[in-house]
């Protein structure tokens, strides 16, 4: 008799099997076009010829040395903006009083219910007043202070014991010590899951950098890779899934490097 213990994790695993397939399929897909000529970019013969030339047409094609800087710098503006920001913030919400906490908090969970499309004409209109269109600046100021990095890390400074708070004003830290010697180095595991978060998402960002930049200057990988799909072009989807190995490769690299780290990470910010 087949134990039913066994059958549901065998089920189980088939299942995580198969949902792990069915999201390699595409990046499968974009691997194989890339390495094959167009011809083959719907015909999967195992004999087929590999090439490079998708790449090397994909990287003559646009300034992609211009797009990987500009969008690095973007990346790293909002999550340094990010980590002050909500580490200040968390911790005012964690471990003091003041009036109206308990309302600028609910304020704070409301804004995990807006979604940043919604808001996106009026952060124009105020962009363009103070004159930042076209401009990295205006692309970072919107998701500075992020909703989701307060609720997560002042959840995780309400978990640190009162007496290291204690202990640490005893050999005369202030607040901004307190913070800085005791609350950060145990919150270090939820840093790192938010930062991949961050990171991942305003890579991979596209709508907000499309209306703000109208240059090569500001423009991201994500709006650069834009110009592979124009219909004046023809599409090549050989060349535009090289482009997109390209562009997503640091990503694709930094989580095969520090995989066990980040899921660590991710089990620790759980657990708290």
């Amino acid at each position: 008799m087949l134990n039913p213990t066994r059958f549901d994790n065998a089920l189980n695993t088939l299942g995580a099997w198969l949902l792990a397939l069915l999201w390699l399929l595409p990046l499968l897909y974009a691997v194989w076009s890339a390495i094959h000529p167009s011809e083959f970019s719907a015909r999967f013969d195992l004999l087929a010829p590999l090439t490079t030339d998708n790449f090397s047409k994909a990287w003559n094609a646009a300034p992609f040395p211009r797009y990987f800087l500009n969008t690095s710098a973007l990346v790293l503006a909002i999550l340094i903006g990010q980590i002050v920001l909500c580490t200040l913030a968390a911790y005012a919400f964690a471990r003091f009083e003041f009036p109206g906490k308990d309302i600028a908090f609910a304020l704070v969970l409301v804004q995990l219910m807006v979604m940043p499309d919604v808001v996106l004409v009026e952060n124009y209109r105020t962009l363009h007043r103070l004159g930042l269109v076209d401009t990295l600046s205006a692309m970072a100021l919107p998701y500075m202070a992020s909703a989701f990095g307060i609720f997560l890390l002042r959840q995780t400074f309400k978990t640190v014991p009162r007496e290291l708070e204690e202990a640490a004003r005893i050999e005369g830290c202030g607040s901004f010590g307190v913070l800085w010697r005791v609350y950060v180095p145990l919150a270090r595991p939820v840093y790192l899951a938010y930062a991949l978060v961050s990171v991942s998402h305003h890579w991979n960002n596209f709508l907000w950098p499309l209306v703000m930049s109208n240059s090569v200057e500001t423009r991201p990988l994500t709006v650069g890779l834009s110009v592979f799909a124009s219909t004046d072009q023809g599409i090549d989807w050989g060349i535009i899934n090289a482009a997109t190995l390209i562009s997503s490769a640091p990503l694709l690299l930094a989580f095969l490097l520090f995989q066990r780290q980040f899921v660590q990470s991710f089990l620790r910010a759980g657990i708290r």
